[in-house]
């Protein structure tokens, strides 16, 4: 692989102007959800995730920045385990911006303290996660959401990806993902963001205007997987995202269209 491009950070003036703006657009859906969950009694998940993805390409558009969604196959009509590389920060907005159907997310209650995304988040019955040194806590949480999602018949998105090394490369996996997609028997759906350098923002929010690329790879069978082999699943499925991290941009049919 080439090495990465130089990045020139934007100006402070700009950025302090777009991460405004971006915090003005979330307060206010916040605001404006808050109203339309009373009148639906808070029961729409739907139509609050629906909302959520507005806002989520309106904050994209602020920051100039352009998805274009590359799929092997239709979106799934059944319940799957969607997960993704985690490039950068802004990766929770794209995420949000493709209006996974009939999903829910699993997100850091970290993001919590940003009292409006928190709101936005409980709407659309995100599920929030704990720091890995808390493991019974984690336990719990993924017990609960193998409950819910068992009843219920929802899909799911969450990212196996821990904290990464070096910008551009493939962290470590977390296993959460492939033991909730085992005990559900759901597929999984790899996702997989290959963000330009020049757009990347790494740990903070100075993403520069820019097209980022996003591959749907075609669902993986876990209906013949055994809990006992989750960390070999991890790891294979692991190595797939190191080689399409390695192409960066892998070849797929012209079936490319803009995410807007």
């Amino acid at each position: 692989m080439n090495a990465p491009l130089q990045r020139q950070p934007s100006s402070r003036a700009r950025l302090i102007v777009v991460m405004v703006s971006s915090a003005i657009v979330i307060t206010l859906g916040s605001v404006l959800l808050l109203p339309i969950g009373a009148l639906t009694l808070f029961r729409a998940r739907r139509l609050y995730s629906d909302c959520a993805a507005t806002l989520a390409r309106t904050v994209l558009w602020i920051w100039g920045i352009r998805m274009v969604v590359h799929h092997e196959e239709a979106w799934p009509t059944g319940q799957v385990v969607y997960i993704s590389n985690h490039p950068c920060t802004i990766d929770v907005f794209m995420l949000c911006a493709l209006r996974l159907p009939n999903t829910r997310f699993f997100l850091s209650g970290f993001l919590q303290k940003f009292v409006p995304l928190g709101i936005i988040a409980r709407m659309m019955g995100t599920f929030f996660t704990v720091p890995q040194n808390r493991p019974a806590e984690r336990v719990r949480i993924f017990q609960r959401a193998d409950r819910i999602l068992r009843r219920t018949g929802e899909s799911v998105y969450l990212s196996p990806e821990g904290m990464r090394v070096a910008t551009g490369e493939i962290g470590a996996f977390n296993k959460g993902a492939f033991h909730l997609a085992t005990s559900l028997g759901a597929p999984i759906v790899p996702i997989y963001f290959a963000v330009p350098p020049e757009v990347d923002p790494g740990l903070g929010f100075d993403a520069r205007p820019g097209t980022v690329q996003v591959f749907v790879h075609k669902p993986i069978n876990t209906s013949s997987w055994l809990l006992a082999d989750v960390i070999k699943n991890t790891e294979h499925v692991r190595a797939d995202y190191l080689s399409w991290n390695r192409a960066r941009q892998p070849k797929y049919a012209p079936c490319a269209h803009p995410s807007s």
